[in-house]
């Protein structure tokens, strides 16, 4: 039977059933599969090979053992995380695998640092856990990863290494833990998750309380803006309308800033998206450069957003922008392509489209209508070069040889050639009448 993981009310795991058979358990891989797919987990694999000083002649045996799939659910306990491990017995071995926990006065450290930097605690309350907390807290001498001494693994077996086989594997497979929630990293430093915001919360308001006392801050803040009442739960947060409404109220407020002088490129990022959510951390840099160049036209008065535009036209707009890109623009097209279940030669016309017009050009690149007789008679003029010509009208399209114009509802004539036998490309700006 294979183990199944839920959760406790301050986050932790916990198991529900334990393997019964080696190759049963929750993480069995084909290959030598790599331990640790995001910073944090690979954080922890090189502590633990690293730094927290075990026996190293025994950590290749827990690795290879931890991929048999013999190992269950981990449960993670405040300063701990237990298993059940499939051996050659009929009964699983059990696993504890102990962690050194902060004392008091470390926490008081810890969350000193951390509510001191604003952004931290930002990303905190939203659920995010950036390196950049591990790496001050570790600059501060409060390491969330284990060193030297601080990880104690016990096994049932008969055993007496340290560690065995199994409490390795057990140690291997908490970087699995840690791809899908960093914050177990301060559970087992001995601080749940709900707990660890609820203090950092509270830290906050007695800041702001004091800032208020003391007159600091921006005039008549507190109390326009009052801090949220500290409670121990998911932070509501305030709707965007409402805030909008209150910031105009706000008195003194400084002028705006002039607009930047060029969009503003995509942050690293620090963690990799987990694997079950299919989301690439390139696509996540594509679309945080695409909304920076849009929030950048907005600031330097475009009257559109592009939060208005339909999923094709959207295409289009971004397949548009990869061509301004020259040939490195170019090569991410296939790509793009793809995913939004079109040809390459299929997104390579969408693109031309918009930049010979935008959404009416993309308009008449996929739909057709019937404009008024005497506006195709101006189409068949435009194209005439010869009146013994033959020359073909079709809805709002007339065609000559391997030449075709296109009218918009705009009242434009859009220039296409033939691509194909009965294919047609866009080929430059329009007409207009």
């Amino acid at each position: 039977m294979t183990p199944s993981r839920g959760r406790g009310s301050d986050g932790s795991y916990f198991p529900k059933s334990a393997p019964r058979r080696p190759g049963s358990g929750p993480w069995r891989a084909k290959g030598k599969r790599p331990f640790g797919d995001t910073w944090w987990g690979r954080a922890w694999i090189e502590a633990l090979e690293q730094r927290a000083r075990l026996d190293p002649n025994r950590l290749p045996r827990g690795r290879t053992y931890a991929r048999t799939g013999a190992v269950g659910a981990l449960e993670v306990r405040r300063g701990e995380v237990r298993s059940s491990v499939q051996g050659s017995r009929s009964t699983p071995y059990k696993v504890v695998v102990r962690v050194r926990t902060f004392s008091t006065d470390e926490w008081e450290r810890a969350l000193e640092l951390l509510s001191s930097e604003v952004g931290h605690v930002a990303a905190l309350l939203d659920g995010e856990l950036s390196p950049a907390v591990g790496e001050q807290l570790r600059a501060a001498g409060l390491d969330l990863l284990p060193g030297a001494g601080e990880v104690a693994p016990k096994c049932s077996c008969p055993d007496w290494a340290e560690p065995c086989k199994h409490s390795a594997a057990t140690c291997y497979l908490v970087a699995d833990l840690l791809d899908e929630d960093p914050f177990q990293l301060f559970y087992l430093r001995g601080l749940g998750r709900q707990e660890l915001l609820a203090a950092l919360r509270a830290r906050r308001a007695a800041a702001a309380a004091a800032a208020g006392e003391a007159g600091g801050g921006l005039p008549g803040l507190v109390g326009i803006l009052p801090m949220p009442p500290v409670r121990d739960g998911p932070d509501a947060g305030v709707p965007a309308r409402e805030a909008w409404a209150r910031a105009a109220t706000l008195p003194n407020l400084p002028p705006l800033p002039l607009p930047p002088p060029h969009p503003g490129k995509p942050a690293v990022l620090g963690v990799d998206p987990p694997r079950s959510s299919g989301i690439s951390a390139e696509a996540l840099r594509m679309l945080a450069s695409d909304a920076a160049g849009r929030a950048f036209e907005l600031a330097h008065g475009s009257e559109s957003s592009g939060l208005e535009l339909s999923f094709r036209e959207d295409v289009a707009r971004r397949a548009a922008k990869l061509l301004e890109g020259g040939p490195a623009g170019l090569a991410q097209l296939p790509a793009i392509a793809g995913r939004v279940g079109l040809s390459g030669r299929e997104l390579m016309c969408f693109a031309l489209a918009w930049q010979a017009g935008g959404r009416e050009s993309l308009f008449v690149l996929l739909e057709t209508w019937d404009p008024p007789a005497a506006e195709m008679e101006q189409g068949r003029a435009l194209i005439r070069v010869d009146a013994l010509v033959r020359i073909s009208t079709w809805h709002n399209r007339v065609s000559l040889a391997d030449r075709q114009l296109r009218l918009g509802r705009d009242g434009r004539w859009y220039p296409y050639r033939r691509a194909g036998r009965t294919s047609w490309q866009p080929d430059g700006a329009a007409l207009t009448r």
